[in-house]
């Protein structure tokens, strides 16, 4: 059966000499392993389409659950260079896709973590590399799952309390505009370290990468992990 979506990439990797495996998350199908035939090769239809992060319209002949399903055609909607040219960035999307993997099932429809990380990627893209846009996403990634901390009983500092609570309120583009010193975000990175691996069971890989990938001239120390 053929089937539409859209989605972003989340990952790619060979699967043979001429074959791509590609990972999406979609709002209709949720995390979706396709198999690009042919991906590899110099004329592939698939050249300059199936990259990290791009947000394309796709089709797929759906074959049994978890299994890898053949893509057929992909019409980029979104094609970010950002990631390509700055390391930090790409750390911090990546580790949004850690996230993703530990906490979803396969196949499951994902519209409201499909819309969070959309946004996650484009403030990520867009705006200045900075320790807070990790924790934002933190923080309404365990919203989402039913997971977000009740702010009212927090033994926390005031400051911290109130970062917390914009972090999780402010649309995303406000978030460049955050006043917040680095004592505050660094108190704030080591309480959702623990909260993390409380209820996660594990701490997502990349976490440090993502943190420490906020240039120095923010004299924000990294959080202990």
């Amino acid at each position: 059966m053929i089937e539409n979506a859209t989605g972003i990439i989340l990952r790619t990797r060979p699967l043979t000499e001429s074959s791509l495996i590609v990972e999406w998350i979609s709002p209709s199908t949720g995390r979706l392993s396709t198999v690009a035939k042919g991906a590899r090769k110099p004329k592939s239809p698939f050249a300059g389409r199936l990259d990290l992060f791009f947000e394309a319209d796709f089709s797929f002949h759906r074959g049994r659950p978890g299994s890898l399903h053949p893509l057929r055609e992909v019409r980029v909607v979104r094609a970010p260079n950002a990631f390509r040219l700055d390391l930090g960035r790409l750390q911090q999307a990546a580790y949004a896709t850690t996230c993703l993997e530990q906490v979803t099932e396969r196949e499951t429809p994902l519209p409201e973590l499909y819309l969070l990380t959309r946004e996650f990627l484009h403030s990520v893209e867009t705006m200045p590399v900075q320790s807070a846009t990790v924790f934002a996403f933190e923080l309404k990634l365990l919203r989402e799952l039913g997971l977000g901390p009740d702010l009212s009983g927090l033994r926390l500092p005031p400051h911290v309390m109130d970062l917390m609570q914009t972090l999780l309120e402010f649309p995303w583009p406000d978030l460049q505009n955050l006043k917040s010193n680095a004592a505050t975000l660094a108190l704030l990175g080591q309480w959702l370290h623990g909260y993390l691996i409380y209820h996660l069971e594990r701490l997502p890989r990349g976490r440090s990468n993502a943190i420490r990938a906020c240039p120095l001239s923010t004299h924000e120390p990294a959080p202990a992990q």
